[in-house]
């Protein structure tokens, strides 16, 4: 369990880049089969078979061709290295003696589950950017992830977006800011292949088959199918309350001609807000879970199913009441 717990990531990248090259191939998106070399090369490419991130299999082919040395190709890539190392100082260093240190909190029980669950959430949200801008960094220096524009090639690779997370709009923008390339997977591979079955059927189908990949471990598979209900409700009573009062507050950022009357009103804002302080909410709850507590060989070998029903209890699963708040409300108004 320990040797499974330890490899299980570099396992899923390896799982999503053969799957993405058999859809491929069937779709005629890659013309022929690849060598065993070229599979092989691709499977175990070097910048990305230790942390990450899915690539397909034409950006491997771009970076297997080789780019020219440049400043900007270094210059991105220390910066992502830099930025991995500073997320690893917080969720290690800062983040487990956020409140204790800084805010010292005494006497209310409630506040402080609620503050100690927010600590461990934070901690673990930087140790996902860490392993993110590590990859990042990993990947640009083996030569993979640029954009090529007539002579100009920029080296962007993204992976997380911390900022979308940490101070998010909606639990939507959430999930596809956490990891961008296994968003992009699922989307491509899991989630258009399953919309013949209706919306809510392919979210269920993707969130499955993310746990799936990630091991299927029950606090992971708790945790993913869990945002799968609360992204869904919260996408479908946002477009309805959209609707109803014209206003830009759908999950994702209307464009500028969008045909919502009522745009940066006062009152738009605040539902914003509103939702954005919902989506916190829910994120405190869901990483809670990750602690070791006072077993740290649970770490090791990932955590038990008890761990998460009781790390849920304490907090009187809030968050899943409060989705089915939404839900029921949501039903009232259409």
């Amino acid at each position: 369990m320990v040797t499974w717990h330890k490899i299980r990531g570099s396992q899923m990248v390896v799982a999503m880049k053969a799957i993405s090259l058999a859809y491929d191939l069937d779709r005629g998106a890659v013309s022929s089969l690849p060598s065993p070399a070229e599979f092989l090369g691709y499977i175990l490419f070097v910048g990305t078979v230790i942390f990450g991130p899915w690539i397909s299999f034409s950006t491997y082919k771009n970076a297997a061709e080789g780019r020219k040395l440049s400043w900007s190709w270094l210059q991105s890539s220390f910066f992502s290295l830099l930025k991995s190392q500073i997320c690893l100082l917080v969720s290690t260093c800062i983040a487990p003696y956020l409140f204790p240190l800084f805010i010292p909190i005494h006497g209310n029980v409630v506040i402080h589950k609620w503050l100690h669950a927010y600590e461990n959430a934070a901690s673990f949200h930087f140790s996902n950017y860490f392993v993110g801008h590590l990859s990042e960094g990993t990947s640009m220096l083996a030569g993979a992830c640029f954009t090529e524009e007539k002579d100009n090639i920029r080296w962007d690779m993204s992976v997380v977006k911390p900022l979308s997370v940490e101070m998010p709009r909606s639990m939507v923008l959430v999930v596809t800011s956490w990891n961008i390339p296994m968003s992009e997977w699922l989307k491509t591979y899991v989630f258009k292949n399953a919309m013949k079955l209706g919306t809510f059927p392919a979210i269920l189908v993707t969130y499955s088959a993310s746990a799936l990949l990630h091991g299927l471990s029950f606090h992971l598979g708790a945790v993913l199918l869990s945002l799968g209900f609360i992204t869904y409700i919260e996408h479908a009573l946002r477009k309805k309350l959209a609707t109803i009062f014209s206003a830009c507050i759908l999950s994702r950022p209307c464009a500028s001609g969008c045909c919502h009357q009522h745009k940066k009103e006062y009152w738009v804002m605040l539902l914003n807000l509103l939702f954005s302080l919902l989506t916190i909410f829910h994120l405190t709850y869901l990483g809670s879970m990750f602690d070791p507590g006072v077993d740290e060989q649970e770490v090791e070998v990932g955590y038990a199913a008890i761990h998460t029903i009781q790390r849920w209890s304490e907090l009187s699963w809030a968050s899943h009441w409060l989705m089915l708040g939404c839900w029921i409300f949501y039903r009232l108004i259409q």
